[in-house]
């Protein structure tokens, strides 16, 4: 592949539900400009981008593929993502180097909630898209339907630039909405012919339209249409571009990706209408100067490339994806990472065509490539210059809140799965591994349970370890309610040195449960030598560590060394350490130990239409609904409180639900009480499972 200036590339991201049809599209695309001989099979698992073998055993994508094309002297670097919303990190990360979108909606599900938020993500970002409705050699496929259901969700400023022609139920052409002309197609050519009768109304009602939002586009154009005047074709089609590019016309386009049809006019539009990277700009700092720096895709700038996505393989190795945001990043440049503050060779320079590569002499501004082994280099670093160098923002990804809870199966593989799955976390951010030393389980969290899923399967046939998954343990406390007095003598003789230490210690609520406990001393007349308190406290500090109840960390507790006895030559700071935890054992049950679970802030972003539903599942996984607050679009964000172990299977019992619509997020709050019935349970539960040794 050759090299290509800014004002020839453009970087174009396939947006849509699961199964919509992108990467169908994408082989379509790839066939069309030659890249393929043979157009490949998400069935057949010998598509170009999904080349993984989870990928290829579950027929849907999994991470986001860099298919670069060749288009009318242009390069067209697609970005073809997931559409499973457990992959959406790879979405995100693939939307903020991407200059435009193209939405695909298959023309039999229609709108999908994919759909939905393949849009929300082009209005976050100002991309300028287009929508392209698949599966139109399916019967029954009613494609005005489908333009009107789109114009209803979206607005008006969805419009039709492609109807189709059908002869019975094949899909044998379609009408160019600006250019008024009808195409019938011919093996691979297409031929003109007269528009169908059963598609002028609709050519004519759908121009309209489009005339009226090109007349809005200038008062110049305004005036001329009300006096009857036309547009010449390139007026049309520059201020259409212009429309485009401001978010004032969203084009819709159609074809059918298995046969390649609409495939060639798609691609045209690509390069016609959508953006070349230089209409935008990015703001960065020089970390040198501390000034802003504002990229501009300008090959004569300073250099600089963010790393978007990494990719480590065990088959194809390790690469960073780069956008080159200015300048010209050539073969064996020398850079300097602003995050890792190293320079670093870049070696040779790559286009990724899924898992293939192939050389080239350098990276354009606005272009998208890849480098090998580049050290430490990760996703989100910048690449620049020492003399000047440059650090861009992070991305935005999405927070998981899905975790589970997981052991090896094999204690041997436990170094290797911890470094497998620091490679998976590098490829994928949005998913990673907690060490919970406090609650003696490990954990992994992503976005919902399919990610976890293949992370687990990935594990297996990719790096031969294998991992046992879990409900993880609830993170419980333990406090008490009242006070209590006790005492405790330890004394030991076993003939020469004994030991012995006796504490007499009241124990009350602290009221801070950040704090597992305060410790006090009000001894009199020297019954505990002042060299023993500090034993005594640890005693304490030793004893909250798992609690007498159900041996879990006990907070909010004060302790108060008031009495005791000592003898001078057994005592000793251990017998005081052994008395001390056994008094407080014996005081925190004296004391009306309770349970305490965490409370999380949970907020729950839906449609209105699913208020109810929602409402009524918080209030079954014991939730104090705040409030419902209307964010506008149709959405309502529901607030509440609620404990976090009821909240475990939530991501799947939401989707569900919402059709998934739904989002949530949640934040630590406190820790209150567990009901009796609850603690009664867990308490059994925990002390059954510690007598067996079931516990890590």
């Amino acid at each position: 592949m050759k090299v290509y200036t800014t004002e020839k590339i453009r970087n174009v991201v396939l947006l849509g539900h699961g199964s919509a049809g992108k990467t169908t599209l994408a082989e379509a695309m790839l066939n069309l400009a030659g890249v393929t001989s043979r157009m490949g099979r998400v069935e057949d698992k010998n598509t170009v981008s999904d080349f993984t073998k989870e990928e290829q055993k579950r027929g849907f994508s999994i991470r986001t593929a860099l298919l670069p094309i060749e288009w009318k002297d242009c390069k067209i670097n697609i970005l073809d993502t997931p559409g499973y919303f457990d992959f959406v990190g790879e979405v995100e990360e693939a939307v903020n180097v991407a200059d435009a979108a193209i939405i695909v909606v298959s023309g039999k599900s229609g709108i999908e909630a994919g759909t939905e938020r393949a849009w929300d993500l082009c209005e976050k970002f100002a991309l300028p898209r287009m929508i392209y409705v698949s599966d139109m050699d399916v019967d029954n496929v009613n494609y005005n339907q489908v333009v009107e259901s789109l114009q209803e969700r979206f607005g008006k400023k969805v419009a039709p630039f492609i109807l189709p022609i059908h002869e019975g139920s094949a899909l044998t052409g379609y009408v160019n909405v600006i250019g008024e002309k009808a195409f019938k197609w011919q093996g691979k050519e297409v031929k003109e012919c007269d528009i169908p009768a059963v598609s002028q109304d609709e050519m004519e009602g759908y121009r309209d339209s489009l005339m009226e939002a090109i007349a809005e586009s200038s008062e110049e154009f305004m005036e001329r249409y009300f006096e009857g005047d036309t547009f010449t074709d390139d007026e049309i089609r520059t201020a259409v571009h212009d429309q485009i590019l401001e978010d004032a016309i969203v084009p819709v386009e159609m074809g059918s990706s298995t046969q390649a049809r609409g495939i060639y006019t798609l691609l045209d539009d690509i390069v016609k209408y959508l953006p070349a990277p230089n209409r935008k700009t990015v703001e960065g700092t020089n970390t040198k100067t501390g000034a802003a720096f504002t990229a501009k895709f300008d090959d004569a700038q300073p250099k600089s490339a963010f790393i978007f996505k990494t990719i480590v393989d065990p088959f194809i190795g390790r690469y960073s994806l780069i956008k080159v945001r200015s300048g010209v990043f050539k073969t064996d440049d020398t850079v300097y990472d602003t995050t890792l503050e190293s320079e670093l060779r870049l070696g040779k320079l790559y286009t990724m065509m899924g898992k293939q590569t192939t050389e080239i002499p350098e990276l354009h501004a606005g272009d998208i490539g890849a480098v090998a082994k580049l050290g430490e280099a990760k996703t989100g670093d910048t690449l620049s210059t020492k003399a000047e160098p440059i650090q861009y923002e992070q991305m935005q990804l999405s927070t998981p809140y899905t975790y589970i809870r997981y052991k090896a199966k094999n204690k041997n593989d436990i170094d290797k799965i911890a470094q497998a799955m620091s490679k998976i976390s590098s490829e994928d951010p949005t998913f990673y591994m907690l060490n919970d030393s406090e609650n003696g389980q490990t954990l992994i969290y992503g976005i919902g349970d399919m990610q976890l899923e293949v992370v687990k399967s990935m594990l297996a046939n990719e790096y031969k370890v294998e991992i046992e998954t879990m409900a993880p343990k609830v993170a419980y406390r333990e406090t008490i309610r009242k006070n209590s007095d006790c005492e405790f003598k330890y004394k030991k003789q076993s003939g020469g040195h004994g030991q012995y230490g006796h504490v007499k210690m009241r124990f009350s609520p602290s009221g801070n449960m950040a704090e597992h406990y305060e410790f006090g001393e009000e001894v009199v007349g020297g019954s505990v030598p002042r060299n023993f308190f500090p034993a005594v406290e640890k005693g304490v500090a030793e004893g909250v560590k798992k609690g007498p109840l159900a041996a879990y960390p006990v907070v909010g507790i004060k302790a108060v060394l008031y009495d005791g006895s000592y003898h001078p030559v057994d005592s000793s700071e251990m017998a005081f350490k052994t008395a001390a935890n056994q008094c407080f054992k014996k005081g925190i049950m004296d004391a009306n130990p309770v349970l305490l679970e965490p409370i999380v802030n949970l907020k729950v972003t839906i449609p209105d239409t699913y208020t109810g539903d929602v409402m009524g599942d918080l209030n079954k996984r014991r939730g104090i609904v705040l409030g419902m607050n209307p964010i506008g679009n149709g959405k309502t964000v529901v607030e509440a409180r609620v404990p976090q172990s009821e909240l475990f299977d939530y991501c799947t019992v939401l989707r569900s639900m919402t059709g998934g619509r739904g989002d949530y997020a949640y934040s630590f709050d406190s820790y209150e009480q567990v009901p009796a019935e609850i603690q009664a349970k867990e308490v059994a539960a925990r002390q059954a499972a510690l007598e067996e040794g079931a516990e890590d």
